[in-house]
């Protein structure tokens, strides 16, 4: 049961893969972005899993909306708008640029013209998405591996976020660190964050943390990382954070990263993942919340 919902997933076996979606994810996010309204620590901008995919949730246009959502059971870019028109992209081995032009393409025969900047952000040497001819990988399999596993997560930080009373974010998909995430807040301001991404201005980053947070995610291995894992931060980070006891096995603190890391692979092992993995999220939220001594009472359910 374990290997089904939470099933093997390898980096280097679908690495091409995984960097061509990555790019992609871009592609639908930015139209996202360009038209909602902003919100906060960048809410706007995210994608969401659904049961079939991921989702830009409906998009503000003219008076009416429109959605944009990969389906990774039938393996289709559809387009949909409030006015029943409807517009779909077959996934498939298609690179970069390709998959740019044709979703500009049927945005434009459903009567929607967006201008999105086109160089990927926070992902290091790209190049424009008209210009790259590079990444044109596509294996359904692990496409839907990975779905599957984003599902999980999603289920097992939804579970976590609900216990909170304070201020948390969704539990919604960056697709410019291409990770899962979700957020609880202490309520007081952080100190001015100095952090830089590539093709990412660092008053992105000022306002991504401009609040005391404990934060934690899912990513699948891009990044330099290599391995797919779950990670668990806070900013500022309290002394002796470094240092908290977890009960997850495989569970540790990674100096370079200065984040908490549970390897993907790790939960893979025990009898039951989802309850490793809520280990390790309150594990990591207690050191953060009791090292920064927040009013914990006061914000938990």
């Amino acid at each position: 049961m374990s290997t089904d919902r939470w099933p093997e997933l390898n980096w280097q076996d679908w690495q091409d893969t995984a960097e061509t979606l990555h790019r992609w994810t871009q592609v639908v996010g930015k139209v996202r972005m360009a038209l909602a309204p902003a919100v906060n620590h960048w809410w706007h901008v995210t994608l969401y899993a659904t049961a079939r995919g991921l989702t830009t949730s409906p998009i503000p246009y003219r008076g009416a909306s429109f959605a944009i959502d990969f389906d990774f059971i039938d393996h289709a870019l559809v387009i949909e708008t409030s006015r029943g028109a409807r517009e779909s992209i077959a996934l498939r081995p298609l690179s970069v640029a390709a998959f740019h032009a044709e979703v500009v393409a049927r945005l434009r025969a459903l009567g929607i013209d967006v201008h999105i900047w086109t160089m990927p952000c926070e992902i290091a040497d790209a190049v424009r998405f008209e210009d790259d001819h590079a990444h044109a990988a596509y294996d359904p399999e692990y496409v839907q591996r990975f779905w599957r596993v984003l599902l999980q997560v999603h289920h097992a930080f939804g579970a976590f976020r609900g216990k909170f009373l304070g201020k948390v974010s969704p539990v919604h998909f960056f697709w410019g660190s291409f990770d899962l995430a979700v957020t609880r807040f202490s309520g007081r301001f952080a100190p001015s964050h100095q952090g830089v991404a590539p093709n990412t201005a660092n008053w992105v980053m000022r306002e991504a943390y401009s609040r005391e947070v404990s934060s934690c995610g899912f990513w699948p291995g891009n990044g330099g990382y290599g391995r797919a894992a779950f990670y668990a931060y806070a900013y500022p980070a309290p002394p002796g954070f470094d240092s908290a006891r977890l009960r997850t096995p495989g569970a540790f603190f990674d100096k370079q990263l200065a984040e908490f890391v549970l390897p993907y692979d790790a939960i893979r092992q025990v009898p039951d993942p989802g309850e490793a993995l809520a280990l390790f999220l309150e594990d990591t939220y207690v050191a953060a919340a009791d090292g920064a001594a927040w009013d914990r009472p006061a914000l938990e359910r």
